[in-house]
């Protein structure tokens, strides 16, 4: 799949975007959950199992489907981002982002000098190995999305602030984080949460912003919808599996009795 700026587009125009997380770092699931229906893929290597090399496999996976792959890296690091970019990531989520200084630091990381300070390469697969390095240098920073976590009081505090930083792209709920930072953990529906959401969201549409979240149920799909939230995620392929393989073998327990 070729990098391009039609799904960034699509995302700062608040289009309704639906994702998963993918965090059993595997390829084989990559490719089986961007040939889904789902518009983009979380590839999760802040808490999920995969490597540096698995990754490169993951964006392998998902490169032939219609899905776009977003990286999201362990910590707000230059080296983090320039590995995930090379590999041919069309985005990064970065996590526990409070502050302007760290959305700024974060865009630095996603463009390339004299606008970044991405270390510049030629052969790499996301400029596709030399052949489209020019066409990639000079259009990355309108191509690649960047979705910023906002995972504390202090996050939601800077909310606006951290919106209007050029280049940030989403503003990225991180649920239980938050609701832990908060004291009223995995309490999604607690009015100080509810109320949260709701200053990231205005936050972001202030500025021209998309508004992100990762939710488990139909339920906080649609209040998080309702609130102004586009760039959704409903679970991952950890929670998929876990949960098929229980059902399979309830069945079959039920059925030997």
């Amino acid at each position: 799949m070729k990098i391009s700026g039609e799904f960034r587009t699509k995302v700062l125009a608040r289009q309704w975007v639906g994702g998963s997380f993918l965090n059993l770092g595997s390829a084989i699931t990559a490719e089986i959950a961007g040939n889904s229906g789902y518009d983009w893929l979380l590839l999760d290597h802040e808490h999920g199992v995969g490597s540096e090399e698995t990754l490169r496999q993951q964006l392998q996976g998902a490169g032939c489907t219609p899905a776009v792959p977003i990286v999201r890296i362990a910590f707000n690091e230059i080296a983090r981002f320039k590995r995930a970019l090379d590999l041919g990531a069309h985005g990064v989520m970065v996590p526990w982002i409070s502050t302007v200084k760290e959305a700024e630091a974060a865009v630095s990381a996603m463009r390339y000098p004299p606008l970044g300070v991405r270390g510049v390469a030629k052969f790499n697969r996301g400029a596709g190995f030399g052949t489209t390095f020019e066409e990639y240098y000079t259009n990355a920073h309108k191509w690649l999305t960047l979705a910023a976590q906002i995972e504390t009081p202090e996050g939601v505090a800077n909310a606006e602030a951290i919106a209007a930083v050029d280049g940030v792209d989403v503003l990225f709920v991180g649920p239980a984080d938050l609701s832990y930072t908060m004291g009223i953990r995995d309490q999604l529906t607690h009015p100080e949460f509810v109320d949260a959401l709701k200053k990231v969201a205005d936050a972001a549409h202030k500025h021209g912003k998309a508004a992100g979240i990762l939710v488990q149920t139909q339920e906080m799909v649609e209040k998080c919808r309702d609130l102004g939230y586009t760039f959704m995620a409903l679970g991952s392929d950890g929670g998929a599996v876990a949960t098929g393989l229980k059902q399979n073998a309830a069945i079959l327990k039920k059925t030997a009795k």
